[in-house]
């Protein structure tokens, strides 16, 4: 059974009593849930279909041709005109939409003119629309979940990278050590925006969505790791010199079995603090660069893409920046609340008493 040590059980009941940082922690926990759910809350494919007696889950399965439903067509059904098609019928036939029938690329112009439209309850664009009338709550929301899983994606990567090199360097020091600190100052001097833009002007617009994101992502750690590198090399320097790890190098442990059960438990709060603060630089990154526009390849959904448009449509569509900027403050407000709070419970000097 998985058993946490009583210093780690006392840095988490710390934790809950500092509530800003709790409470926060626990809106950020169910906005994951929520994110996770997109699908069955913001979404143009039905939740349920009930046509001839048979029931269709169309959310999480293949698209289903209109033909499929007794429509004269053979790609996919608008589920929004089958559900007034059945209740105007009025038989046993019926629809279950989302709360939001809107998938975040698709264009609805009531008019039949690309416009930005103001929110209304009656279209069901409650956030209103954007340039190019697609829906800016469903934009704004799954545009949150890619920015939050590219964070974390992000985090993964800065830490193991950083985490990886900062040990070496700090457990073997010597000629390795300082071989690596020049690198790490020569690379540091390196311009990151020049070279997105350098690397992003060269890639074809053939390459996948996927393979932009992933190139985005690899860019952006590759210049991001070497802040955690220099942590994680003073805290190992300062392990190493401790009396526990020479009991182990004396009694037979090796270097790998020094670092990964030794020092690295130790080393933990350093790791959970800034862990936050990451995640925070990676979404403000991730927007700044789609505000760029070198970010996220269109027309994939993010707070930095609305973000333009709503600066270039101010007065004639201030919907678009006041939704989009609210979202942004909101979620990096969380982020950073929680990580106020988890520097804090893990702050050692909090709980030390000197005489």
């Amino acid at each position: 059974m998985f058993r946490l040590n009583p210093q780690t059980l006392k840095k988490l009941r710390r934790f809950r009593q500092i509530k800003r940082g709790y409470y926060s922690f626990l809106a950020l926990a169910g906005l994951l849930v929520l994110l996770g759910l997109g699908e069955l809350l913001i979404n143009s494919r039905a939740l349920l279909v009930k046509y001839d007696g048979q029931l269709y889950f169309p959310t999480y399965t293949a698209f289903h041709p209109g033909t499929d439903f007794g429509l004269d067509y053979a790609y996919e059904t608008n589920y929004r005109e089958l559900q007034r098609q059945f209740e105007a019928e009025g038989g046993d036939n019926w629809v279950l939409m989302p709360l939001v029938p809107y998938n975040p690329y698709e264009n609805h112009a009531p008019g039949g003119i690309f416009t930005p439209l103001p929110p209304s309850a009656d279209t069901q664009h409650y956030l209103g629309t954007d340039t190019t009338s697609r829906d800016i709550l469903a934009r704004l929301f799954y545009g949150t979940r890619i920015a939050l899983l590219f964070a974390m994606a992000f985090t993964a990567c800065v830490y193991l990278v950083g985490i990886s090199i900062g040990c070496a360097m700090g457990y073997f020091g010597g000629v390795f050590d300082l071989v690596f600190q020049r690198v790490i100052e020569i690379w540091s001097n390196i311009p990151f925006l020049y070279m997105v833009i350098i690397v992003f002007s060269v890639i074809p617009s053939s390459v996948s969505l996927a393979s932009r994101i992933g190139i985005l992502l690899i860019v952006m750690v590759l210049f991001s790791w070497t802040g955690m590198t220099y942590y994680m090399r003073t805290e190992t320097y300062k392990e190493k010199s401790r009396d526990y790890t020479a009991a182990a190098r004396i009694i037979g442990a090796s270097n790998t079995r020094i670092i990964f059960r030794h020092i690295l438990p130790n080393v933990l709060s350093t790791l959970v603090t800034f862990m936050p603060f990451t995640i925070v630089s990676a979404i403000s990154a991730i927007t700044a660069l789609d505000f760029l526009g070198f970010g996220l390849p269109p027309p994939t959904s993010s707070l930095g893409e609305l973000l333009k448009q709503g600066t270039a449509n101010l007065r004639t569509a201030p919907w678009i920046v006041i939704s989009a900027f609210s979202t942004l403050v909101a979620l990096l407000t969380l982020v950073t609340f929680i990580g106020e709070a988890v520097r804090e419970s893990f702050d050692p000097k909090t709980f030390s008493i000197y005489q």
